[in-house]
């Protein structure tokens, strides 16, 4: 009865989400043209700057693209295919996707997403005379925003060495889970452009299941219920949230601070395992602007050549979801700006985001009543990339960190260094402990890492880091945007 239940929700959500894909029928053609055509010219050639065009245009292009990237980590690099499409009426748009990737150790991940939100700034932004006293590069102008979404994920190989800040390596185990979400989430702007109200409402179904022939045990065989608390059984969760997201400048848009307080109620139907988490983020980017000017275009643009220039870095999926395209050239269109995704001349300073600096810190704690217990698969970890593939302690195995309570600071750099390639450096602080009282800034575990970037449209896309200092060896990792997965927002798992 609870997959009935379970996959009656995706079912649902999904045929949503086809009927809203379903109005853009009448368009299908015109752009599965203008793709195929972006296709045959930007795939016709076979030297090394042709092949990065043809690619970017394979996996960012619509109505059609290849989704790709590391579905969580330890569970290998994932590619499948994806359907995308886009609805503007007045001031609304309306974006929906779906897509599925399948990994090399037979993880895999479908699901379908629509992303509905009022574009109360416009897709154009034109400031004559301004651009030398502001610059205006990623900035974050809250708008009202909705997300529905149904996502079924499935991952071989997850690591647990217990719980709490002084587990052992050699205390590893491997688990299998599935998680099947369905919900939406929404964030509504209050009183000014940069202070929004976001909540969250979702349907949390997981499955753990053994995961041999690896070099470690899997976990049943090295740890009961009273170790890896919710092992025996994995009811479903009704998942809430509600917080406050505030992202003013400074400087002219020089440093870009964005704050967040979000409380989440995990409601589970045995309510031993019912919880509540508060969580703290802040972070403060400086980014590094090199100015160019770009030249006048005359001819079709399309939506991937667009979203190169924007200001933001928005995924395949997003820019007719009011992502905005450069500053139009008055001359060429004294009528007014052409439409994103279907323009036909352009000509605009531009600014190239070089790099940046930034410094980020994030809090979070679980709050449980007498004689209930946070099941282990919902809590953070840090050590390497957690389960979302951010990464948290780099220098240390994935997930090596566990417990419903964490603290994580961290400063890095980033900046190219020749045409798509970039360095970064990271170094990171952090903790997780057993009690919320016990999440403060003595003995914590520390990690620093440096590495490349692979960017594109200006922002990096791909690391691939070196990490080292955490007394327990070194590590290597590499990850993608997930943009690149299908261009739509991703729910949390945990």
């Amino acid at each position: 009865m609870r997959d009935a239940g379970r996959w009656a929700a995706v079912g649902l959500a999904l045929a949503a989400l086809a009927g809203g894909a379903g109005a853009q029928e009448g368009n299908q053609g015109s752009e599965f043209r203008r793709e195929g055509n972006a296709i045959s010219t930007g795939c016709d050639k076979f030297d090394f700057k042709a092949i990065g065009k043809c690619a970017y245009t394979l996996f960012t292009d619509h109505p059609l693209h290849i989704s790709a990237g590391s579905i969580a980590p330890q569970n290998g690099f994932g590619f499948g295919p994806a359907f995308v499409a886009h609805r503007n009426k007045g001031d609304w748009r309306l974006s929906a996707d779906v897509d599925a990737v399948v990994s090399t150790n037979r993880s895999w991940r479908a699901g379908g997403y629509m992303t509905l939100m009022q574009d109360r700034y416009g897709r154009f932004h034109v400031e004559p005379g301004k651009l030398k006293n502001k610059l205006n590069v990623n900035r974050v102008r809250e708008q009202p925003v909705f997300h529905v979404l149904a996502q079924a994920i499935s991952l071989e190989r997850i690591l647990y060495f217990g719980l709490g800040p002084a587990t052992s390596e050699s205390a590893s185990a491997y688990f299998g889970m599935r998680e099947t979400i369905a919900g939406a989430n929404g964030a509504w702007p209050l009183l000014t452009q940069n202070l929004a109200l976001y909540g969250e409402a979702y349907g949390r179904f997981v499955e753990i299941r053994p995961s041999t022939g690896g070099p470690s045990p899997s976990i049943e065989q090295a740890y009961g219920q009273a170790t890896a608390p919710g092992l025996a059984r994995q009811p479903g969760f009704a998942q809430f949230a509600q917080g406050l997201r505030f992202t003013p400048s400074l400087g002219g848009d020089r440093v870009l601070l964005n704050y967040a307080v979000t409380i989440r109620e995990y409601v589970a139907a045995d309510s031993t395992y019912s919880f509540q988490r508060w969580a703290v983020d802040a972070a403060h980017q400086i980014p590094i602007v090199l100015w160019s000017r770009a030249k006048a275009t005359v001819g079709p643009t399309s939506v991937s050549a667009w979203q190169g220039r924007q200001s933001s870095p928005a995924g395949p999926s997003e820019c007719g979801a009011g992502a905005e395209c450069p500053t139009f050239d008055e001359a060429l269109h004294p009528d007014g700006p052409p439409e994103c995704g279907r323009a036909t001349h352009c000509a605009a300073p531009t600014r190239n985001v070089g790099g940046s600096f930034a410094v980020s810190f994030h809090m979070e704690q679980s709050i449980t009543q007498a004689g209930h217990v946070v099941p282990f698969y919902f809590q953070p970890t840090l050590g390497g990339s957690d389960i979302n593939g951010s990464p948290a302690l780099a220098s240390y195995q994935d997930y090596r960190f566990r417990a419903p309570n964490d603290l994580l600071a961290r400063a890095s750099f980033e900046h190219s260094v020749w045409g798509p390639i970039g360095i970064t450096a990271m170094i990171e602080e952090g903790k997780v402990a057993l009690r919320g009282s016990d999440l403060d800034f003595t003995h914590l575990r520390h990690s620093y890492s440096a590495g490349l970037t692979l960017r594109a449209g200006g922002f990096p896309m791909v690391w691939l880091l070196f990490s080292w200092g955490g007394h327990e060896g070194t590590h290597t990792t590499g990850a993608m945007n997930t943009s690149l997965l299908g261009g739509s927002a991703r729910p949390n798992l945990y």
